[in-house]
């Protein structure tokens, strides 16, 4: 074997353990999480493994051992000579605050439990046959929405509803909304909370989402003017001056069905919004970090969702804007366009 050969060899090995050192770390923030550890510390300041502990009722030996993998992986920082540990401020931000844009905490929930559905996502490589969204870990559902929720909360209503032609205004005037494939209801009481003069429909065909979402709207008393209801993308009822799609439209087993209910659900000058993941067209332009964790949660979720569906199409989390143009153009929708992005997601705008 020649020099650069196993050098290649040594330089994947590292990064290939770097990957599995992420993977476990992974696990640990959930645990941390669940354990109230990262709060704890952040608001007690400093700390031994055993005042830790006793901060959060745990055992300290355990605390000791994550205390150290979290300080080897950079989350926590560690003092030699007080033998104390600290989170930072960065890191509190993005592990103690679900309401900041910053947090992390539901990407961790959400990745930890989609691998649990691992064995089923091999035999699906195997035979083709797809996972349903409802099949997954219960973790799933609580994660997947505190990943999307700091996004809605920071730009929402003061970004994306704004770059929309027109809608802003009516929906301050009054106006019925959809929200399609709500899961948790983030997204729907968000703009419900903004826009007290319009009303809110949120569909889901997973009954302990819809379930959730209302005991959500109900403790934000936002049940007079917010409804949540079991419903299919492609039959839920209604006639619908703004319709929405959060993060969802790639996951649809039919999605050009989907985007033809949706026109027939619009008033005549009605407008749909489809937030997608950031995502380039050339497969090359997202080959990075980001672009990673896209495919990856594809892999294990969108896709094999998708694949248990009706058609089974399969747009995937990097579908990219020619693939989403091609579904609504589809649809009949004369007018589409690229109304806004974030780092993580673009805003598409389509009218009939």
């Amino acid at each position: 074997m020649e020099a650069t050969e196993t050098a290649d060899i040594e330089q994947f090995v590292h990064k290939a353990l770097g990957d599995v050192g992420s993977a476990l770390t992974a696990s640990l923030v959930v645990v941390g999480d669940k354990l109230g550890l990262y709060k704890a510390l952040a608001a007690g300041g400093p700390a031994t493994p055993g005042e830790l502990a006793a901060r959060t009722g745990t055992t300290e030996r355990y605390v000791r051992e994550w205390l150290n993998a979290q300080a080897a992986a950079g989350y926590v920082t560690y003092d030699a000579t007080s033998k104390t540990y600290a989170l930072p401020p960065a890191q509190a931000a993005c592990l103690t605050d679900d309401a900041s844009p910053a947090c992390v905490l539901g990407a961790f929930q959400a990745m930890t439990a989609a691998m649990r559905a691992e064995p089923r996502i091999a035999d699906g490589f195997r035979t083709g046959k797809g996972v349903g969204w409802h099949e997954h870990d219960p973790d799933l559902f609580v994660g997947v929405e505190r990943f999307f929720r700091p996004g809605y909360n920071a730009h929402l209503v003061d970004e994306w509803i704004p770059a929309l032609d027109g809608v802003q205004e009516k929906l301050e005037r009054g106006a019925r909304v959809a929200d399609v494939g709500c899961g948790h209801g983030a997204s729907t009481i968000i703009m419900a909370k903004a826009y007290p003069k319009s009303k809110f429909w949120g569909f889901d065909y997973h009954k302990p989402s819809i379930d959730a979402a209302t005991k959500r709207a109900q403790a934000a008393g936002l049940g007079d003017r917010v409804t949540f209801e079991v419903a299919s993308a492609k039959e839920y009822p209604g006639k619908f001056d703004f319709v929405a799609h959060f993060d969802c439209l790639h996951d649809m087993g039919d999605p050009v069905g989907t985007a033809k209910h949706v026109r027939q659900s619009l008033a005549k000058d009605g407008t749909w919004m489809i937030v997608e993941p950031f995502a380039q067209d050339r497969l090359a332009d997202n080959l990075n970090p980001v672009g990673r964790v896209y495919y990856s949660f594809s892999t294990l979720l969108c896709t094999p969702c998708s694949r248990s569906q009706e058609v089974g199409l399969c747009l995937g989390a990097q579908a990219g804007e020619k693939r989403i143009r091609e579904v609504v153009t589809a649809a009949g929708f004369t007018r589409f366009r690229r109304a806004t992005e974030t780092p993580f997601n673009i805003v598409y705008e389509a009218r009939p």
